[in-house]
């Protein structure tokens, strides 16, 4: 599949705010690392950064909480305005307990507090919450067409998120949006090395690229939104991040 894999963080991005154009921002802060895209490139940006840009932050002032709402942030312990933002976002509450909502987001993600975050965002005017973007595969797409239309290179775009798992401690990145690469590689059928046929054997790139880039982007204080992944061959223009949500019916887990 590939030789090398070489990661570039993008590390002169400026703070982004609503309608900032991140096809015009991020090729300007390679060219001032001295880098420039190249085919088969794979960008992968926070999901902070692409809701930002699209105005998915919600001041709370704003938000009035619903009987529901103010039901569960006592049993949760949490703000009753950010617990109805959470079920305004999600289609299912999975889990609940003090300082925990789980949740199947409108997107199928299952995820804590339907991905809405209040870290590394701009509370001056009002404490808020920023929202996952509404269709993060479909800005995936929109900031893949505009950067191949302004470079001329065959691209891949990774919208990434960070996730816990069930059994393990600690956050990683995976994917919440995608264009332009391959998400699941189907082994089933193909045989191991001793030739034995393989029944279960679905890689997730996408999510192992999105985990690779996080280690460089960081992810707290680091101001590195973005990163440039570059050696990889897993070119596909078909499969979207929508694509390895496991369906309901299989979950055995919940």
């Amino acid at each position: 599949m590939h030789n090398s894999l070489t990661i570039y963080p993008i590390t002169d991005l400026p703070l982004v705010h609503e309608g900032d154009d991140l096809a015009r921002l991020i090729p300007t802060a390679l060219e001032r690392q001295g880098l420039q895209f190249r085919d088969d490139d794979i960008l992968v940006v926070a999901q902070k950064v692409v809701s930002k840009s699209e105005g998915c932050t919600v001041l709370l002032k704003d938000v009035h909480p619903s009987p529901a709402a103010v039901s569960l942030a006592l049993e949760t312990d949490k703000d009753p305005r950010l617990v109805e933002l959470i079920l305004r976002e999600s289609s299912e509450v999975i889990r609940k307990a003090p300082g925990v909502i789980i949740v199947r987001h409108r997107l199928g993600i299952i995820s804590a507090n339907a991905g809405i975050d209040q870290s590394n965002i701009d509370h001056a005017g009002g404490e808020c919450a920023l929202l996952l973007p509404a269709d993060p595969d479909l800005s995936a797409r929109r900031l893949r067409q505009a950067l191949e239309k302004k470079t001329g290179q065959r691209l891949g775009v990774i919208v990434s998120d960070s996730m816990n798992r069930p059994w393990r401690l600690g956050t990683l990145g995976y994917a919440i949006g995608s264009a332009g690469v391959m998400v699941l590689d189907d082994r089933r059928g193909d045989t191991d090395i001793y030739g034995r046929e393989l029944k279960v054997t679905l890689s997730n790139h996408a999510d192992s690229i999105a985990t690779a880039a996080t280690l460089m982007m960081g992810e707290t204080s680091e101001r590195v939104p973005a990163a440039l992944v570059r050696g990889l061959n897993v070119k596909n223009t078909t499969q979207t991040a929508r694509d390895s949500l496991r369906p309901v019916a299989e979950d055995l887990f919940l």
